[in-house]
């Protein structure tokens, strides 16, 4: 397991989604919180969670860690157009990947702000492909 959030806090630090896709199995869940349904399998975790890297601001760190087995709960606060960002990713490890990442955040200016900016980006990404 801490090898794994090792990985993950080294990409978020460094704005690189470098290494990600062999980080998530695949089979991996992402549970977005703006999409109702659950996004499965490795390359629609990879879409959420690069994009994510890339709509989090600046100041966007960690300020709790909660690990138990091969659980883990972060707590994150950051700020995007004035708003003050505070939530969590709840990530489970198996075999030493990402199975499950789930994403909650308040308050709900928050949550509105987060749907905004991610939406933008993945048809972003969406358009950049050939």
């Amino acid at each position: 397991m801490q090898q794994v959030l090792d990985k993950w806090h080294s990409m978020m630090a460094s704005g690189s989604s470098d290494g990600l896709y062999a980080l998530l199995a695949e089979n991996c869940v992402f549970w977005s919180p703006v999409v109702h349904t659950p996004q499965e399998g490795r390359d629609k975790c990879f879409a959420y969670l690069s994009a994510a890297q890339q709509v989090f601001s600046s100041d966007f760190r960690y300020v709790r860690e909660i690990v138990q087995g091969d659980h883990a709960v972060l707590e994150f606060t950051c700020t995007m157009d004035d708003t003050i960002i505070n939530g969590v990713d709840m990530i489970t490890v198996l075999d030493g990947q990402i199975v499950d990442f789930k994403v909650m955040i308040r308050p709900l200016q928050a949550v509105n702000k987060v749907h905004e900016k991610m939406m933008a980006m993945l048809e972003a990404m969406r358009a950049s492909q050939p």
